[in-house]
């Protein structure tokens, strides 16, 4: 049974079904998965008794049972999120930044936020191809090399001191990533296009919502999952 003190980041640990609850209320779990329940619930003006129910619904509702991360490897987890998250992220950059320009060009005159959700996407997705090129040459091969050397092989020597340095950065990067999507989801009506939208300004909406529902579980096992336990282990 869930309470509302429980924090998100730990609902989304213990009930993995929680995930598509939490992005169906718009949730951010992972960047904001330190608040309370109850907290998230008032600052998004969103009834705690319908989230619970929610979330013990879908706890209930069962299916198909995904990767219990926390019993995985780290290099396991390092290994997943380069060959799907970082892998969807140099797919839907230029995807993005194209239908972006295309929407603009034709709606941005009556629907000027679009400018401002263009330039959102574009500064983005720089940092995120930058952000993923740090983590794949750097962290995580130093992550790797932490937990193969806690199982008895040689300490590896880095090029930086601790392992908690660069999750820091990395920590801060994707509190800016977060935003700009909450930003992002906001200027879009939650990704809702209007009423008379072509099919080019939809699917622009739907990448949209796709790329942050991607990005929260990619940022979700990193900050509560990879990093604390590389932490810990260091």
């Amino acid at each position: 049974m869930v309470a509302t003190q429980t924090t998100l980041r730990e609902i989304a640990i213990q009930q993995p079904s929680s995930l598509r609850v939490f992005e169906r209320f718009g949730i951010d779990y992972c960047c904001g998965g330190s608040r309370p329940l109850a907290q998230a619930c008032e600052e998004m003006s969103i009834d705690p008794q319908a989230l619970l129910q929610a979330l013990e619904q879908a706890a209930a509702a069962g299916g198909p049972a995904g990767r219990d991360w926390t019993k995985e490897t780290l290099e396991a987890i390092c290994n997943h999120i380069v060959e799907k998250h970082h892998a969807s992220i140099r797919t839907e950059v230029p995807r993005l930044q194209s239908l972006a320009q295309k929407v603009v060009s034709r709606h941005g005159a009556v629907h000027p936020e679009l400018k401002e959700i263009q330039e959102l996407v574009e500064s983005l997705g720089e940092e995120l191809l930058q952000h993923i090129q740090k983590e794949e040459r750097m962290l995580f091969p130093r992550i790797t090399e932490l937990e193969r050397s806690h199982g008895g092989g040689s300490r590896p020597h880095g090029c930086f001191g601790s392992i908690r340095d660069p999750i820091r950065v990395m920590l801060a990067e994707h509190d800016s990533s977060g935003s700009a999507l909450a930003r992002m989801r906001s200027l879009s009506r939650d990704f809702n296009p209007p009423d008379n939208a072509c099919p080019t300004y939809r699917g622009f909406y739907q990448a949209l919502s796709e790329l942050e529902e991607d990005l929260h579980r990619h940022i979700h096992l990193e900050n509560n999952i990879l990093f604390p336990r590389a932490i810990e282990m260091e």
